[in-house]
């Protein structure tokens, strides 16, 4: 019996210790991006609810980012929201080391962000990622799956 609930708990230990997959994400943009994403990241996986997450976009800027840039978190659950908020992008980007306007030479642009602790957690959610520019053209839009935790 002592021998099972050992096994037992070094085999939940070793689960709950694995490290998930990294997300998968699409675009979600209805025409063309200032970015032309070419690849995604986010840290950290699982995203821990009342932390800061990170969100770094890989790709092509077609033209700069600037002053009055926004960001959108939208969260989905049977398709109705269950987490919104939003961000001046640009304090975000400042925040990161990368102050606007971002110049069209930059590929990689990572943007950090609080989770809030309203966030349901233990759930898969689909969220999305959007920044429109200050002068109004969408920057990206991408989403992806998520499960958030309490860490």
């Amino acid at each position: 019996m002592k021998f099972s609930f050992a096994v037992s708990a070094l085999l939940l230990a070793v689960v709950a210790s694995a490290q998930l997959p990294p997300p998968v994400f699409t675009n979600c943009a209805t025409r063309p991006t200032v970015l032309n994403v070419t690849s995604v990241t986010f840290n950290p996986i699982p995203p821990c609810i009342g932390k800061e997450a990170c969100i770094t976009l890989t790709g092509a800027l077609s033209h700069p980012i600037t002053s009055g840039a926004k960001l959108n978190i939208i969260g989905k659950y049977l398709n109705r929201i269950i987490y919104s908020d939003a961000h001046d992008l640009c304090t975000l980007l400042a925040n990161s080391g990368t102050p606007c306007p971002i110049p069209t030479s930059v590929t990689q642009v990572k943007v950090c962000f609080p989770i809030k602790s309203t966030v349901p957690y233990g759930i898969p959610y689909i969220f999305q990622f959007s920044a429109t520019n200050g002068d109004g053209p969408v920057v990206f839009c991408q989403t992806s799956t998520f499960t958030f935790q309490h860490c």
